[in-house]
């Protein structure tokens, strides 16, 4: 996927998820279980511990509907979670040290979002909508450090999978088991 490039961002040209893009989304479902999110991203935390984010990396199911009626597509809409997401994973991460017992848990999370990265760079790809490519250069962009405010590593995930399921319930078939 294009990062630094300033020109054009991308994203599958399809509407439905790639099988391959299905079945990282039932891992990442798997990893963000309750009880997995419960012990790694709040019992190992100090008590209201929070990351430093921007505004505009937390991305709540409120956010996807707005868009969504905004005409804003699918694909488009999976584009964003998926940066916005793999971007809340690199936030943790940035505070954990390597001995931190939700170390090992980050790195798996963020080796699924890596894999999900190169699963949608494997196919034909073409401009996402003005709204969603500006979110995504913002969050990327180093300027907007002021916009910042404090969220819970496990509201940051619980957004994540909350989503993820929105956006892949219907074409990967996502159970909430």
């Amino acid at each position: 996927l294009a990062f630094g490039c300033p020109g054009v961002l991308a994203v599958l040209e399809l509407e439905a998820a790639a099988p391959g893009e299905c079945e990282l989304t039932r891992l990442l479902q798997d990893k963000l279980q309750y009880e997995m999110r419960l012990q790694y991203m709040k019992h190992n935390f100090p008590i209201d511990y929070t990351v430093q984010v921007q505004y505009e990396e937390v991305l709540r199911p409120s956010n996807v509907t707005r868009l969504r009626n905004g005409t804003v597509s699918e694909v488009a809409l999976r584009y964003l979670w998926f940066h916005l997401s793999s971007q809340a994973v690199l936030r943790i991460r940035e505070v954990l040290p390597e001995k931190h017992p939700s170390w090992k848990y980050t790195q798996e999370l963020g080796h699924l979002f890596d894999a999900l990265g190169k699963e949608y760079s494997k196919y034909r790809q073409t401009d996402v909508e003005a709204v969603v490519a500006d979110l995504v250069k913002l969050v990327h962009s180093a300027g907007t450090e002021s916009r910042r405010k404090a969220v819970r590593p496990k509201a940051l995930l619980d957004n994540c999978l909350k989503v993820m399921r929105m956006l892949y319930w219907a074409p990967c078939e996502l159970g909430t088991d």
